[in-house]
């Protein structure tokens, strides 16, 4: 079977792999797409070297068809369409509580073993959620995404009729604004490319670019003085986390999205001042996957415009010079099966 295989050093190569019979517990899936995600890029520039360990398989946005099924494994049967998400529980810790997708020995399949950019993939049954007949699976490699916007935008408390600004507007700030716009939000993106700014206003959802407009004022216009109900940081710039305890109401919340590697100076005082709320969010439970199917499933989040190309397996490594050259695009998608249905 084809692998896509990362070398280190901004590389990928094509190989041969073999195919894991799956074991109790497992399935095995034909891969049909791998969606390319931020984490990937991280990876491509070699900045998870030492988690993921080159040579190896990496990717997660993954959309299959049930190949094989391993001893015990019920619900499941030969041809089903699923869609994976990506998480491996490890021993429970006390501090876990009941929250398991961000439990302290947690692995992330894709990253902390091999991931999806092959033809054949096995993983664990529990991980695997079917997919509507009349869903094809191209959309179905959008599920991971729009899973990671429903619990972020669950997590927020997002209410029909509340202001929310996205500040960040990549495909997960994307993401987060139409699962927002879906629960009656009103919805602004805050985003410096020009580019992304239009693609978002075709999308419905009101858009600004900070660099040319001064955000604080256009927010207090645009909602009548009554600021933010919600506000999510998904841009991971230090400039937004400075901006975003500009923007909330008396009792706001503040949704942390972004990945911010380094300590970021925040003003406590804010928080104190107007009682903010500051929320983590990280990943997705069960309910995100089956929210997610849905809202793909019905159009109610619009799958067909997310898609900026489709490349097969093989030109893994022209796809990733691509994104990293092109930061305008939305989701790029790997066909890693020749004919998915």
């Amino acid at each position: 079977m084809k692998t896509a295989i990362y070398q280190g050093n901004k590389q990928f190569t094509i190989g041969q792999g073999q195919s894991l019979k799956p074991g109790s517990g497992e399935v095995r899936l034909d891969v049909a797409y791998c969606g390319v995600c931020g984490t990937d890029l991280h990876v491509y520039h070699g900045s998870m070297d030492a988690r993921v360990k080159p040579p190896v398989t990496i990717g997660h946005e993954v959309s299959a068809t049930v190949a094989e099924i391993g001893e015990g494994v019920t619900g499941l049967a030969l041809g089903d369409a699923v869609a994976v998400r990506p998480l491996r529980f490890g021993e429970v810790d006390p501090s876990d509580k009941e929250w398991a997708h961000v439990g302290k020995n947690l692995k992330f399949i894709g990253l902390d073993s091999p991931g999806g950019m092959q033809e054949s993939w096995t993983v664990p049954a529990y991980a695997l959620h079917k997919l509507p007949a009349d869903m094809s699976l191209l959309h179905g490699a959008l599920v991971e995404p729009t899973a990671v916007a429903c619990h972020d935008v669950r997590l927020g408390e997002v209410k029909a009729g509340e202001h929310v600004i996205v500040i960040g507007g990549g495909p997960i700030g994307t993401l987060i604004a139409l699962v927002a716009k879906d629960k009656g939000a009103k919805v602004l993106v805050s985003e410096v490319n020009t580019n992304r700014v239009e693609f978002t206003k075709k999308l419905g959802i009101d858009a600004v670019n900070p660099a040319k407009e001064d955000l604080l004022e256009f927010v207090t216009k645009w909602s009548g003085g009554a600021m933010a109900d919600v506000v999510f940081e998904v841009s991971g710039a230090a400039k937004a986390v400075e901006t975003m305890t500009d923007l909330p109401r008396a009792r706001g919340r503040i949704v942390m999205v972004a990945i911010h590697p380094q300590p970021q100076p925040i003003n406590l005082f804010k928080f104190f001042w107007r009682e903010l709320q500051l929320i983590g969010t990280r990943l997705y439970e069960p309910c995100d996957y089956d929210e997610a199917i849905e809202l793909l499933a019905t159009g109610r989040v619009p799958a067909e415009p997310l898609i900026t190309k489709v490349s097969p397996l093989d030109e893994i490594q022209n796809v990733f010079e691509t994104i990293d050259a092109n930061p305008e695009g939305m989701k790029y998608i790997l066909q890693c099966s020749p004919t998915p249905a």
